[in-house]
């Protein structure tokens, strides 16, 4: 083999393995460029009220079933697993703290981010998409009206105020179907259940949810807006925007609450 041939060959093997890592550092140069715009829309003016008091009645109040529904049977089976674990150490009664604390610190932000990635950044992303598709957003640059804060900004803003109530509405839910279980099925006190969750809850296990929810509204609005913005090739383009709406925001919950729980590991 001459050395030229060689060096093709290793030339073509190199690209062949970056091609996929340029990829990955263009699209996420793309989201966060699209990030800084979207925030920067969100921090200064003028704000559409309007348009975010709708986002914020269609992502929050219109997503109180699902995720309250999420909630209960969340908390319900997280007690008798604990109470089926527990049982091996004797430990059945320390049942109420670790629901409380698993909720309230993971499974109530993380579950209801999850939903309303399935809800609300789908349909971000088929709207936006279908608006690029039928040349809306052409239409607003062309009145002189910026589709980051008339499109993303509300929606951001919406987002980053209702996942957080939407997780305080899921921890009560979910400390409310554990004791449900816990009273009407494993035979506790339902007073000694409430004393020992009150007892043991601080401020900060609170705190630290709401905190984590924020960030994930954050990552909802986001990835909505920019996979509806970027949506090509008509219906079957809106489709996949939606699909990779959904799987972005997922993936990137579940990145954001591991960094977010080990900083706040030790707290």
């Amino acid at each position: 083999m001459s050395p030229a041939v060689a060096i093709a060959r290793a030339m073509n093997t190199v690209a062949y393995l970056g091609s996929p890592i340029v990829g990955a550092a263009r699209v996420a140069g793309a989201i966060a460029v699209f990030a800084g715009r979207a925030l920067g829309a969100a921090l200064s003016g003028p704000r559409f009220v309007r348009q975010t008091m709708s986002q914020l009645l269609a992502i929050g109040f219109y997503s109180l079933p699902v995720v309250g529904l999420t909630a209960v049977f969340t908390g319900a089976a997280l007690a008798l697993n604990i109470f089926s674990g527990g049982g091996r150490f004797n430990a059945e009664q320390v049942m109420p703290q670790i629901v409380a604390l698993g909720i309230l610190r993971e499974l109530g932000p993380v579950l209801a981010a999850l939903m309303l990635a399935g809800r609300a950044s789908a349909a971000m992303a088929a709207e936006i998409g279908a608006m690029r598709a039928t040349e809306q957003i052409d239409a607003l640059e062309t009145l002189s009206t910026d589709p980051f804060r008339y499109l993303v900004a509300p929606r951001l803003i919406a987002a980053i105020i209702a996942v957080p109530l939407l997780t305080v509405v899921a921890d009560i839910i979910g400390i409310a179907g554990g004791w449900l279980v816990a009273v009407q099925v494993l035979g506790f006190s339902p007073t000694v259940y409430l004393r020992n969750t009150l007892g043991f809850v601080v401020a900060w296990d609170i705190g630290s949810g709401v905190i984590k929810a924020a960030a994930f509204g954050v990552i909802i609005a986001l990835m909505g807006c920019y996979h509806g913005f970027t949506a090509s090739g008509g219906a079957r383009g809106v489709g996949r925007a939606t699909t990779h709406a959904v799987v972005s925001s997922a993936i990137l919950i579940f990145a954001v609450d591991y960094l977010l729980t080990s900083l706040f590991a030790h707290r």
